[in-house]
């Protein structure tokens, strides 16, 4: 275990902020419950905007900006969305500041309609649809923000529950309910895949029951994860709006009969609670643990040698080792690029801008693969003059520590895929083991209760909606319906709250 990170049987809450502290991805700022995203933590960002705007564009969607700021009035024309947000409104109501008669400054130009920051934007997006939509030939809309939001929240921790947070959100206008539908599923399982196949966390699909859905939808589905203090995290939802949105805002269209009718709207969005999804599903008591598919450093290789003859040796050998995996042509172009760095870096992916790095700053070795162990690099290479000798070199991997000592002549780009690809699915093989053993069933109320506090982790039980019922449950045992899983949607069964025949399958869990 690290000095300067607390174990996670000791202090879970703490060890999350330490592993952020050590691997430098964000710091508190001087706005409370605001962050700042350092560049470590930004690149971990940009890894999931650059694959998840790609399954976006391959999915028909397009990419649009809408404004910051949006009238009070509109928040109001949809009813149930401001009964939603309302508490949670950061209100802008001056334009400027003035010069007081104590030579201080203090708001001045009172707006006539106060003006709300966006905390999602369904009613901008409405109104600019009303405007862009007359017909069924501009039919399907499919648009997609990449922005910031502001909700005030009363508690917040980094990441995965901030004032101010950055997310996309796509809005989407449909000719029909079954369209709309389709949409609300096509990217529900966008999610699904992307949260598995690149941040390596098993998560499960499903429908939010009416107590839990997103103000103003018909219907909320969610993707949900576990987290290793057996917390759930809700990873991303699609909501179907039905025509709730469109009806609020006049966003209408001549059919194909003829008739005017509402168009049928969806939304959906994942936001940077994802970076601590990976966080507190992966690391360890030393620090951060990256699937590859986001570390922005795959490879950073450490020398170790005592005299000028010993380093020139390495290096030379550390050369080759480069050349093999980035290739001839980039090397000798970052080699130009960053001669004089004290880390060098190489592109292993010019398009996701993954890098092998070098380390050659001046410091004990212990030091530097310390360093780089805390900031989850997925590999790091040692390299001292016996490695150079016998032509190999020691070859950690972060998930798990396995060492192996490779032949450098044995090592290439296609090595190292292969090496990556392996730590990827054992990454999220170990998750989904682990969120099979925490997934528990109770056949009674007791059963349920029991089962929160002492093992923690998911749930699964038959439970028929009530408000009233989740409202006690949760006062109970702070564990809400995380999701109605879309694999048991039709399982039908005994309620173990009212004990009615007609309940269905639900996972209940403490959350974040």
């Amino acid at each position: 275990m690290a000095k300067n990170i607390k174990s996670r049987a000791e202090d879970y809450a703490q060890w999350y902020l330490d592993v952020i502290k050590a691997a430098q991805l964000a710091d508190y700022s001087p706005v409370r419950g605001c962050m700042v995203i350092r560049p470590e933590g930004y690149a971990m960002w940009e890894a999931i905007q650059r694959d998840l705007d790609r399954r976006f564009k391959e999915t028909g969607h397009v990419n649009a900006y809408f404004p910051l700021l949006i009238p009070q009035s509109f928040l109001t024309k949809e009813a149930q969305h401001i009964e939603g947000f309302a508490m949670e409104c950061a209100v802008v109501t001056h334009s400027k500041l003035e010069k007081g008669k104590d030579g201080k400054l203090a708001p001045g130009g009172e707006l006539e309609e106060p003006l709300i920051i966006r905390p999602t934007s369904e009613t901008v997006i409405g109104h600019m649809y009303a405007q862009w939509i007359q017909s069924y030939r501009d039919l399907p809309v499919l648009i997609n923000q990449w922005c910031n939001v502001m909700r005030w929240e009363l508690r917040t921790r980094l990441f995965l529950r901030t004032a101010e947070f950055l997310w996309q959100e796509g809005h989407t206008a449909h000719e029909t309910g079954e369209d709309a539908q389709s949409e609300t599923m096509k990217m529900l399982e966008v999610y699904r895949s992307f949260a598995e196949d690149v941040l390596a966390i098993p998560v499960v699909k499903g429908r939010k029951t009416e107590s839990e859905k997103f103000a103003g939808a018909d219907t909320t589905y969610t993707i949900e994860g576990l987290m290793q203090d057996g917390k759930a995290l809700q990873c991303g939802t699609s909501h179907n709006l039905g025509q709730n949105f469109a009806k609020a805002f006049d966003i209408k269209f001549l059919g194909r009969d003829q008739k005017i009718a509402h168009c049928h709207t969806t939304s959906w969005g994942v936001s940077t609670r994802m970076i601590g999804a990976l966080i507190m599903a992966h690391s360890d008591d030393d620090g951060l643990v990256l699937p590859p598919r986001v570390a922005q450093n795959l490879v950073a290789i450490v020398p170790i040698y005592k005299t000028d003859e010993e380093k020139a040796k390495v290096a030379a050998f550390i050369d080759r080792t480069v050349k093999a995996l980035v290739g001839e042509d980039e090397f000798a172009a970052a080699s130009e690029r960053n001669s004089r760095d004290e880390i060098r870096s190489y592109f292993f992916d010019k398009i996701t801008h993954q890098r092998v790095v070098v380390d050659w700053r001046d410091a004990r070795p212990g030091d530097k693969q310390f360093h780089w162990e805390q900031r989850g690099v997925p590999f790091r290479f040692e390299v001292g003059p016996r490695d150079v000798e016998q032509g190999a070199l020691m070859v950690k991997r972060r998930l798990d520590r396995a060492k192996e000592v490779v032949k450098v002549d044995a090592i290439s780009g296609e090595w190292l895929r292969g090496k990556l690809a392996e730590v990827q699915k054992l990454m999220f093989e170990k998750n989904l083991k682990y969120r099979h053993d925490n997934t528990h069933e109770a056949h009674s109320y007791d059963e349920l209760k029991k089962l929160i506090a002492e093992k923690g982790g998911f749930v699964r039980c038959y439970f028929k909606q009530d408000k009233a019922a989740e409202a006690k449950i949760k006062e109970e045992t702070k564990a809400t319906v995380r999701c109605i899983p879309l694999d048991t949607d039709l399982k039908r069964g005994k309620c173990i709250y009212s004990g009615a025949d007609d309940a269905q399958q639900v996972l209940f869990a403490v959350a974040y």
